[in-house]
């Protein structure tokens, strides 16, 4: 089968690796560590859920906790050891993690479950390692950034031109396959807001906060033909909590 009908985390992880950690990405650097070192200040014991090479995990680590990250791709978990920073790392996926109940006091993945097939039973899994009261910090490309068709339209026909973002079959869960560029294809799982809403609460993972922030600046820069580029959110965060049971 060729490669970008199939495609691995496996067979692009240097891409990601290269191109998003180190400091090179605004969007992690200015944007997602602060929010998830922020929103997890204080906890004790974070499971980091599809980790990659550790950028996250690392500055969990940094502000006290203890950290592991697990992630199903052999080359993020050698460069995540190799980049060391305190968090211990393990080969795994989220619908099977290898951990005991409630071992956990938090659980963050980050830009995750949009290439996630079993959602109910990896979001069941979040539930089942968290302690009562424990919270989990979801980061997702936004649904509607992911929604397939989805763009920035450049509209010459009307006068005065305009440029707008059209939103494609929001509402239909769809499995797309993206070249993001040459030769690098990824898989994503588009599925609307409210999918993820349901599931959470069906596992007893109660929202208490949903942040969509615009692009960070170090992002708007990179893309100045969009002059309404801070009026769409790429990023959707929200905080949820395990309900205690009675």
């Amino acid at each position: 089968m060729n490669e970008h009908h199939d495609p691995t985390w496996d067979d692009h992880a240097q891409w990601w690796i290269d191109g998003f950690t180190a400091g090179v990405d605004a969007e992690y650097t200015e944007q997602i560590i602060p929010m998830a070192t922020a929103e997890l200040a204080g906890a004790r014991k974070i499971l980091d859920v599809g980790c990659g090479e550790g950028q996250i995990a690392r500055a969990l680590a940094a502000g006290g906790a203890v950290v592991t990250g697990i992630d199903p791709t052999r080359r993020n978990i050698d460069v995540a050891r190799e980049r060391g920073g305190g968090p211990e790392y393990r080969i795994g996926t989220a619908d099977g993690l290898p951990f005991g109940a409630g071992q956990f006091d938090a659980v963050v993945a980050c830009l995750v479950f949009e290439h996630i097939d079993a959602l109910e039973e990896s979001i069941a899994e979040v539930a089942r390692v968290l302690e009562p009261g424990g919270v989990f910090a979801l980061f997702l490309n936004h649904p509607l950034l992911q929604t397939p068709g989805s763009g920035w339209i450049d509209d010459h026909i009307i006068d005065p031109p305009e440029q707008y973002w059209r939103i494609g079959a929001y509402l239909v869960e769809t499995e797309s396959v993206e070249e993001v560029e040459p030769g690098v294809w990824v898989r994503f799982i588009h599925r609307p807001l409210s999918r993820y809403v349901n599931v959470l609460a069906a596992h007893g993972l109660l929202i208490e906060t949903m942040i969509e922030p615009p692009p960070p600046p170090g992002f708007l820069v990179r893309a100045p033909e969009y002059a309404l580029a801070h009026t769409v959110p790429r990023l959707l965060y929200v905080r949820a909590r395990k309900v205690p049971q009675s």
